[in-house]
């Protein structure tokens, strides 16, 4: 039995905002562990499973890198990174992931898909594994199995699965499903927790690869020939798969709930759960830290019920999480406040209303701010930069190239730059000369001129960047060479 973890790791960063942005999301940041991101520590969860294969993942252009970097650092080597040309929701992304089990699967026998999300918390992995044996022997039959959270409370935030008829095919706690219910309204809520049999809806699903397509196939059968065709026409490149950008666009957006188990929790209602539609409780400490007062409830709080990260002061504050990455943040006589600052955004917010945050992120992006979406500190496969000043006519940045990695052979039509560097020992190209520059030394590189940044060395290269020039925005690269297979798009075209 061949069972391969898919795992979603989509997400437009805007409810962790400003930790989270698109360009950075929440699953790629250590929001519980102190060193661990949320995808290594659902990667590290999935290791667990013994009898589970090596991950396919599915995320969007933005992220592959990072993903790419994150699974390095833990020593996982995925069975495919899926790079979706634009996001479709989870549907469409599962959908890859089967057709894409379906083509690695060795024995070529019909493999068993364990769906999950990459920024989801789950804090005892070893009741998970139990219930992970129960979906199996369910999944292992050909039914489709969800896993669904005993409600702590009346959420509004989460959709909601109504249990059916108790499955005596297994040894331990299965139903049937009768109903979906999306996000309900607070009375709603309530009765649902009075009631006992509703679960939160947790977005992890098992099932064998056929039937999800089947069921698909049955449900949207528009979703199902649009994947198909742009998996059909996608390519391999470097350590990612690529479906065909045009054929993927035109499948429609929808997810997994909506496609199929809606439809399929309708029919069982009405065939009195009888249709291989199952639910699994799992009370496994699992939450989507969806909110940042979610997150204060996760993490240790102090006697005063705060949660402090990072150089911060507190007198007569209570409830709050307070955050600082770059500096001093002192708090006085705060309560049930939340306060996050980064290096180019500050956030407070009573910890009630941390759910408008998206309202803020919306407005920051109709009025251009680059805020909304991008952290001062970009990252790129090379390494990263951070942008630490800038003005008309100049910018300054500080380069950070990870060992052995090298900036495209480019040039510039409308600026000029001036290397100094700091940490390493860097390689340029400058022209048809190569040059080698240790600490303290550095180059100019006129406008026009066909130049490329290198790190020969075994320890990361730090470059401080002087751009001057009558425009400086990231389009103004005309890339020659790149050693990771990156096309002209504002998002690529950068370094």
């Amino acid at each position: 039995m061949t069972i391969y973890p898919v795992i979603l790791a989509g997400g437009s960063g805007t409810r962790l905002w400003p930790l989270s942005r698109e360009y950075y999301p929440k699953q790629f940041l250590p929001l519980i562990s102190e060193s661990s991101s949320m995808l290594q520590e659902t990667l590290a969860r999935l290791e667990l499973i013994e009898e589970a294969t090596s991950p396919i993942l599915v995320c969007s252009e933005l992220h592959r890198f990072i993903i790419a970097d994150q699974l390095r650092e833990v020593g996982v080597e995925a069975t495919s990174i899926i790079v979706e040309p634009a996001g479709r929701n989870t549907a469409p992304a599962l959908t890859l992931g089967a057709l894409r089990a379906q083509d690695t699967v060795e024995d070529g026998s019909d493999p068993i898909l364990l769906v999950t999300h990459s920024d989801h918390l789950i804090t005892e992995p070893q009741r998970f594994l139990d219930a992970f044996r129960v979906g199996l022997a369910l999944a292992s039959e050909g039914d489709v199995v969800t896993f669904g959270v005993p409600p702590t409370g009346p959420e509004t935030g989460y959709g909601y699965i109504e249990k059916g008829a108790t499955l005596p095919s297994v040894d331990g706690g299965a139903y049937a499903i009768h109903s979906f219910v999306e996000k309900p309204d607070l009375s709603a809520a309530r009765e649902y927790c009075e009631s006992g049999r509703y679960l939160w809806n947790s977005g992890i699903f098992m099932m064998r690869a056929s039937m999800w397509l089947r069921q698909l196939e049955e449900h949207r059968p528009d979703i199902t020939a649009a994947v198909r065709e742009a998996y059909s026409r996608g390519k391999d490149f470097f350590e990612f798969f690529r479906p065909e950008e045009q054929a993927f666009l035109n499948c429609p957006s929808e997810s997994i709930d909506y496609a199929v188990m809606e439809g399929a929790g309708s029919a069982a209602a009405e065939d009195d759960g009888s249709t291989g539609f199952a639910v699994v409780p799992i009370d496994v400490g699992w939450s989507d830290i969806g909110s940042w007062s979610t997150l204060r409830e996760q993490r240790q709080q102090d006697t005063q019920g705060n949660v402090i990260q990072g150089d911060v002061y507190t007198d007569s504050t209570k409830n709050s999480l307070v955050i600082g990455q770059h500096r001093l943040v002192a708090a006085i006589g705060l309560e049930d406040v939340v306060v996050i600052e980064t290096a180019d955004a500050v956030l407070v917010a009573h910890k009630d209303r941390v759910q408008d945050i998206k309202e803020i992120v919306e407005q920051l992006r109709k009025d251009g701010r680059p805020e909304a979406d991008v952290h001062r500190k970009v990252h790129r496969p090379w390494g990263s930069f951070d942008i630490l000043d800038g003005g008309e006519g100049f910018q300054v940045k500080r380069l950070t190239i990870s060992p052995g990695a090298a900036v495209s052979f480019q040039y510039h039509n409308h600026r000029a730059e001036h290397w100094i560097v700091v940490r390493g020992t860097a390689k340029v190209t400058k022209g048809d000369e190569v040059f080698i520059l240790n600490e303290n030394e550095s180059i100019s590189i006129p406008q026009g001129m066909k130049h490329r940044l290198e790190n020969p060395g075994d320890i990361p290269l730090e470059v401080i960047e002087a751009q001057m020039g009558d425009y400086l925005g990231e389009d103004d690269i005309i890339r020659l060479e790149d050693n990771y297979n990156r096309e002209t798009s504002t998002e690529e075209n950068c370094e």
